[in-house]
C-alpha cells in the first residue's frame, strides 16, 4: 500500500506534537512532513473505529497550516459540520484517545465543546461556522479575550441559506474574520445548484495568487490591499463585478491549492499580518486526497465503518444475511408506488443516499430534486409542489428536520398541504450520538392541527405506511422509521394504504397492555414474554399513529387492563403525553387504570451503540417489563420492583 507521500524514515514528527503550539517550531519542510503523517495516522484511526474519513482526509494541509500560523485556542478555528475535524483533534492534545473515536464514553464523532478548549464552537449539523464565528468576532470587538476567527466550511455547506445570512451580516459589520470556503465539490452528495456553478465559475475566471511573490516576501509582507487590488485588475472589473463575496464586503483570495503547503502558509501568513476586515479564502481540496481507495469511491469514503487499511475493504462481517436497512425498504417502496403516480415526486436535501432518494432518482430523475443542503427550502418547495397538484415526498432526517420547523408550521400545516414527510433516522443512531438522535419530531409534529404522524414497528409496516402516505391527499404526513436493518419480517408484495389514525392487536393478554409507537414494538413483546414467565398475562398493541389517536383501541386497553404502558422512542411531550391526555379527559384515569409513558429521558444520550443508548434511556425490553410491574404494585420508581426480570431465560 502507497500514499499519496512516503514519509521519511526517521523519528515522527507527529510524536513530538502535544499542542498546536509545536506546530509553530518546525520549518515548512517539517511540516509538509508533519501533514504527510497526520494523514496516515488518520487512517490508521478510522480504518479500526469507523467514521467520516473523506472529509477530515481533504483538509489534512489546511489542518496543519491554519495551527501552524494562528494561536488556538486564543485564535478560534470553528469547523463547519465537525466531521472533517479528526486531524484537528490528533493535534490538539486527543491523539490519544482516538482509538475511542464515536464509542461510548470516547471521543465525540464532531466537535464539541465539552470535549476540549481547541473545540470553541459544537457543530454536527451544518452551515453553522460563519454565523457563530461572526459572533466571536463581535464580542471581540465588546472586549472579549478572543484573537482571530477562522471558520472553515465546504462547499455544499454553502448551498444553505443560513451560511448566506451571516456571510451578508458579515460584510456589513466589517469585523476581521477569516472564513476558509474548502471547496471540494461534494459533502455527502455531490454539490448542486447554481452556488456550486459559480464556484467553478470563480475557478476558472480568478487569477490565482502571485504565491511566487507571496513566498518571497515570507512574513515582511507589505498589507494585503494592494496584492488585493493586483488580482482585480489582472481580473478586470467585469470579473470582481460577479464575485459573489466580493459584493457581499469580503476580500476573495483564490482560487488556492488546499494540499499546497507552500501556498497555504505564505498565504494564511499574509492575512493574519494585514487582513482588516472580512476575508473568504477559497481553497480547492479534494475528498479522501491521499488514500487510493477513498479517492476512488463514489462518496470518497465519507461516512464508513471498520475496514483493511491496505486494501480499503470494510472489514470482514458475519455471514447471515442482513436484514433491508430501513432506508433500502424506503427507497424501494417510493419507487413502487411512483410507478404507478407519475404525480410522485422525491425531495432531498444532499442527503440522497442516506435517504433512499438515491435510488429513487435513478428510477425517476425527472422527478427527483437535490436542493443542497438547504431544509428550510426543501419544505417550503415540496409545499410549493403540493400545491401545484404534485404528491411531493420530502425525506429528512429527523434531527435536520428541526431545521425547517417555522416551514413545516407555516407553509405547510397552516395551509393543509399534503406534503408527505419521510423522516429517517428516528431515534437514537448510535455513533452520531444526540446531534443525530431523531428524539423530538413526533412531539414538535403531533402537535400541529391537520397534520397525521405515522411510525413504522418493522419494514414490512413501513412498506405499507408509505402507501398511505401516496394515497392520503387530506392535510400534511409524515412517518417516521431509524436507522439501519429492519427486524427482518417478510416484506409486503405491494404496500396497502392503512386506515388513518387506526392501531392493531398483536399479541392478545389480560392484566397489563403495552402500547408501542415505532420500533420498540419488539421490545415489547419480549417485555411481555419476561412477564409471562412471572405469570403475568400482557396485552401488547401497535399504536402505527401518534395523530390522529385511536381512541377506540385507547379506550379498551385502558378498561381492560390493570395497567396502560405506552412506549415510544421519542422525547417527553409526544405520543405518551397526547394518550394521557385523551385519558384525562374522557375520565378514565379516574377509574382502575394505572397509566405510565415511555419515552426518551430529559437528557441528552451521548453516543455509544445503540444497543447501550437505549438502555441508558431505560427503554429496552428489561425496562418495559419493570415499568409495568412498578405501575401494577404502585411503585414509583423501577429500584422498588422486587422481580429480577434480567435472570428470566
Amino acid at each position: 500500500m502507497q500514499f499519496a507521500n512516503n514519509v521519511a524514515a526517521q523519528t515522527p514528527l507527529l510524536d513530538t506534537v502535544s499542542t498546536p503550539r509545536d506546530l509553530r517550531d518546525l520549518s515548512d519542510l517539517q511540516l509538509r512532513q508533519l501533514a504527510d503523517e497526520l494523514r496516515q495516522d488518520t487512517i490508521a484511526t478510522v480504518a479500526s473505529t469507523g467514521g467520516h474519513l473523506g472529509s477530515t482526509l481533504g483538509v489534512i494541509e489546511l489542518t496543519v497550516a491554519v495551527h501552524a500560523v494562528f494561536d488556538a485556542p486564543r485564535d478560534k478555528l470553528i469547523w463547519d459540520v465537525g466531521h472533517q475535524a479528526y486531524a484537528h483533534k490528533i493535534l490538539t492534545g486527543r491523539r490519544s484517545r482516538m482509538p475511542t473515536l464515536r464509542k461510548e464514553g470516547g471521543l465525540s464523532g464532531f466537535t464539541k465543546r465539552s470535549e476540549s478548549a481547541y473545540d470553541p464552537f459544537g457543530a454536527a449539523h451544518s452551515s453553522t461556522s460563519i454565523s457563530a464565528g461572526l459572533g466571536f468576532a463581535a464580542a471581540r470587538e465588546h472586549g472579549a479575550d478572543t484573537g482571530d476567527v477562522i471558520c472553515v466550511i465546504g462547499d455544499g455547506a454553502m448551498s444553505a441559506g443560513m451560511a448566506y445570512e451571516a456571510l451578508n451580516n458579515a460584510g456589513s459589520l466589517g469585523h476581521r474574520l477569516f472564513v476558509i470556503l474548502n471547496d471540494n465539490e461534494m459533502s455527502i452528495s455531490p454539490s448542486v445548484g447554481a452556488i456550486s456553478a459559480h464556484l467553478a465559475t470563480l475557478c476558472q475566471n480568478n487569477p490565482s495568487i502571485d504565491l511566487d511573490t507571496l513566498t518571497r516576501r515570507g512574513a515582511n509582507l507589505e498589507p494585503l490591499e494592494p496584492d488585493m487590488d493586483r488580482a482585480r485588475r489582472a481580473a478586470g472589473d467585469g470579473a470582481l463585478a460577479n464575485n459573489l463575496f466580493e459584493q457581499l464586503g469580503f476580500s476573495y483570495l483564490g482560487p488556492i491549492d488546499g494540499h499546497n503547503l507552500d501556498h497555504l502558509l505564505p498565504l494564511l501568513r499574509t492575512v493574519k499580518s494585514h487582513a482588516r476586515g472580512p476575508v473568504l479564502i477559497h481553497a480547492i481540496t479534494r475528498k479522501g486526497a491521499g488514500y487510493a481507495p477513498a479517492e476512488a469511491s463514489t462518496d470518497k469514503y465519507h461516512g464508513v465503518g471498520t475496514f483493511n487499511l491496505v486494501t480499503g475493504a470494510p472489514t470482514a462481517k458475519k455471514a447471515s444475511v442482513p436484514a433491508p436497512t430501513y432506508t433500502k425498504v424506503f427507497g424501494d417502496a417510493l419507487i413502487e408506488e411512483a410507478r404507478r403516480d407519475t404525480a410522485i415526486v422525491g425531495i432531498t436535501a444532499a442527503m440522497a443516499s442516506g435517504t433512499g432518494i438515491a435510488s429513487f432518482a435513478k428510477a425517476f430523475p425527472e422527478r427527483s430534486y437535490d436542493v443542497g443542503i438547504a431544509e428550510q427550502h426543501a419544505v417550503t418547495f415540496a409545499a410549493g409542489l403540493a400545491a401545484g397538484g404534485m404528491r411531493p415526498f420530502c425525506a429528512i432526517y429527523s434531527t435536520f428536520l428541526q431545521r425547517a420547523y417555522d416551514q413545516i408550521v407555516h407553509d405547510v400545516a397552516l395551509q393543509g398541504l399534503p406534503v408527505r414527510f419521510a423522516i429517517d433516522r428516528a431515534g437514537l443512531v448510535g455513533a452520531d450520538g444526540p446531534t443525530h438522535a431523531g428524539s423530538f419530531d413526533i412531539a414538535y409534529l403531533a402537535n400541529l392541527p391537520g397534520f397525521t404522524v405515522m411510525a413504522a414497528a418493522d419494514e414490512a409496516e413501513l412498506v405499507h405506511m408509505v402507501a398511505t402516505a401516496a394515497a392520503f391527499d387530506d392535510g400534511p404526513i409524515a412517518f417516521r422509521y431509524p436507522r439501519g436493518e429492519g427486524v427482518g419480517v417478510e416484506l409486503p408484495e405491494h404496500g396497502l394504504p392503512l386506515q388513518i389514525g387506526k392501531g392493531r392487536i398483536v399479541r392478545e393478554g389480560r392484566s397489563i397492555a403495552l402500547l408501542s409507537l415505532g420500533t420498540r414494538l419488539a421490545e415489547a413483546l419480549e417485555a411481555a414474554r419476561l412477564l409471562e414467565a412471572r405469570g403475568l398475562s400482557a396485552t401488547v398493541a401497535d399504536a402505527r399513529f401518534a395523530k390522529p389517536l385511536d381512541h377506540t383501541l385507547i379506550d379498551e386497553l385502558a378498561r381492560g387492563h390493570d395497567v396502560l404502558v405506552t412506549i415510544e422512542e421519542g422525547a417527553i411531550g409526544g405520543f405518551g403525553s397526547h394518550v394521557q391526555q385523551h385519558l384525562t379527559n374522557t375520565g378514565l384515569l379516574d377509574g382502575d387504570v394505572r397509566f405510565r409513558a415511555m419515552t426518551l429521558p430529559d437528557i441528552y444520550i451521548q453516543h455509544a451503540a445503540p444497543k447501550a443508548m437505549y438502555e441508558a434511556a431505560c427503554l429496552n425490553a428489561v425496562h418495559i417489563a419493570k415499568t409495568a410491574l412498578a405501575c401494577l404494585e404502585g411503585a414509583q420508581d423501577l429500584r422498588e420492583v422486587s422481580i429480577n426480570l434480567v435472570q428470566v431465560p
